[in-house]
């Protein structure tokens, strides 16, 4: 039997190639850019919005840094930053902005006025009172907060006051969180006769562990700012309490995680998100497509003619 050439053979592996992981790009594709529910699970966005857009009140701001650091903050301080309607709308509006944010490499989620979020407003809470309306906020919030969570940009919950109910599981949506002292995350949901219907229970348990989440969610455990650290809730207790302070001080925590270009920092996170959610096979295919984007690239070139240069 005669040998393919040697250009062939390269033409078969690639085909071959693109072939075996066409399932685990698809994937990939829906888990940063899809929502995980749609009209086959009955759930019909527009008219969720419609209902949400007669709710006012509060904005979802994003400023976008030089540095390649989002701030993201929720702003409705009258009312401890609580989500109305509109700025559960807008903040889908800015994790779609953040999706297409080439240049963008960390983001820090925070509240206005040195407070988190106190969670849902309850006008609109009592307004849709429903457990289909409930139901349906929930699919649009988990959306929202799956998307957030998938971004490829090493994202920071800065926590100041409270981050109760609702504000609690949007930290859980984060990669990390960081504190100030006086602050506290408080997951108040059986207080309310409800449970945590954000997405916030599931990523809690991948957070801290299955008892300390039931110790958490059951109001056993208090999340004050040295409880939270001791049980790996947060990273680090902030020394300021101060609102341009923290903020500060945050910006300069994440910098640790995102020296270098994009590209490379985007898809580190790619790889860790993939590796949390997909089987260790998918996993691996991802991180190979992902390698394949960067190998021979500009970084990738750069750093080994300067390691050459050093070896000399």
């Amino acid at each position: 039997m005669e040998l393919a050439p040697h250009k062939e053979i390269k033409e078969m592996a690639r085909s071959l190639l693109k072939t075996s992981s066409m399932s685990i790009r698809t994937k990939l594709l829906h888990k940063t850019g899809v929502s995980l529910y749609n009209t086959s699970h009955g759930f019909h966005e527009e008219v969720v919005k419609k209902k949400l857009q007669q709710f006012p009140g509060g904005s979802v701001d994003l400023q976008r840094e030089d540095s390649g650091i989002g701030i993201l903050t929720l702003n409705n301080p009258s009312k401890m930053n609580a989500f109305s309607g509109v700025m559960m709308l807008q903040l889908l509006e800015r994790v779609i902005e953040l999706e297409s944010w080439t240049e963008g490499k960390g983001l820090i989620v925070r509240g206005a006025k040195s407070t988190f979020s106190s969670g849902s407003d309850l006008n609109a809470v009592k307004a849709l009172g429903t457990p289909e309306d409930g139901v349906a906020i929930s699919m649009f919030m988990q959306n929202t907060l799956t998307r957030l969570m998938r971004l490829p940009l090493v994202s920071v919950a800065l926590v100041q006051g409270r981050a109760m109910g609702g504000g609690a599981e949007v930290t859980t949506a984060c990669d990390f969180r960081l504190m100030t002292r006086e602050s506290e995350i408080r997951f108040v949901h059986k207080e309310m006769g409800i449970v945590p219907s954000w997405g916030g229970a599931a990523r809690l348990v991948n957070i801290i562990g299955n008892r300390e989440a039931l110790k958490v969610l059951t109001g056993a455990l208090k999340l004050d700012s040295k409880k939270a650290l001791d049980i790996g809730m947060v990273e680090e207790v902030l020394q300021s309490s101060d609102e341009t302070e923290s903020l500060e001080e945050a910006q300069e925590w994440l910098k640790q995680f995102i020296k270098g270009p994009p590209e490379v920092i985007r898809a580190l996170k790619r790889s860790v998100s993939s590796g949390k959610e997909l089987c260790l096979e998918e996993a691996l295919q991802n991180e190979r497509d992902l390698l394949g984007t960067l190998w021979g690239g500009p970084a990738n070139l750069e750093a080994i003619a300067r390691r050459a240069k050093f070896n000399k």
